[in-house]
């Protein structure tokens, strides 16, 4: 690691940079996969950014403090980590989703629509004021939710949805959670 600080300020300071945005970035992406409970894959993501974080940015902290340069690039990478994170996460695109979609017009050929390549939908009738509308809840995987709803907004170009993150289903062959052992059970107790 000492060998780093021998290079140019300039080129250190690259370095520093995009070891941030590598290390933001999988935080970013372990917290998420935290969230929706993948725990696997947050197990690895979070190894993988403390490697990153202990074997460089642990030791550039130490060296930056006499150069401002090195400084703002931990700082500039940091923020670039989160962005880049960002993006990347929606990107991959995990998980699951459930579209809710409101038509007033259309409802027979939509269901067809929704319902192609053997998704399940839920067709639902139902009054917004004086008109009848027909509601969808179409559980999908995330990556394929801005594509469905495109090929339904050909259909009924002036629909309504609403996309919200499925975490918890019968339908996705989850395990279910599993029931509280020991001191938490004794706190679930009424």
């Amino acid at each position: 690691m000492e060998a780093m600080f021998a290079l140019p300020v300039w080129l250190v300071a690259i370095l520093i940079f995009l070891l941030r945005i590598i290390d933001v970035s999988l935080g970013t992406c372990r917290t998420i996969a935290v969230v929706q409970g993948r725990i696997t894959l947050s197990v690895v993501l979070g190894f993988i950014e403390v490697l990153v974080w202990i074997t460089t940015v642990a030791n550039v902290i130490q060296h930056a403090s006499g150069n401002a340069w090195l400084l703002l690039a931990y700082a500039a990478g940091f923020a670039a980590g989160n962005a880049t994170g960002i993006y990347l996460e929606r990107w991959l695109a995990m998980g699951m989703v459930i579209l809710r979609i409101i038509s007033e017009h259309a409802s027979e050929e939509l269901a067809e629509v929704l319902g192609a390549q053997g998704r399940q939908v839920f067709q639902f009738d139902g009054t917004r004021e004086n008109y009848f509308v027909t509601l969808f809840y179409v559980p999908v995987r995330r990556r394929d939710a801005s594509r469905l709803l495109a090929k339904a907004q050909k259909v009924d170009p002036n629909l309504f949805y609403a996309v919200d993150t499925l975490r918890d289903s019968n339908m996705l062959n989850t395990t279910p959670l599993p029931t509280p052992t020991g001191w938490r059970a004794m706190v679930k107790m009424k």
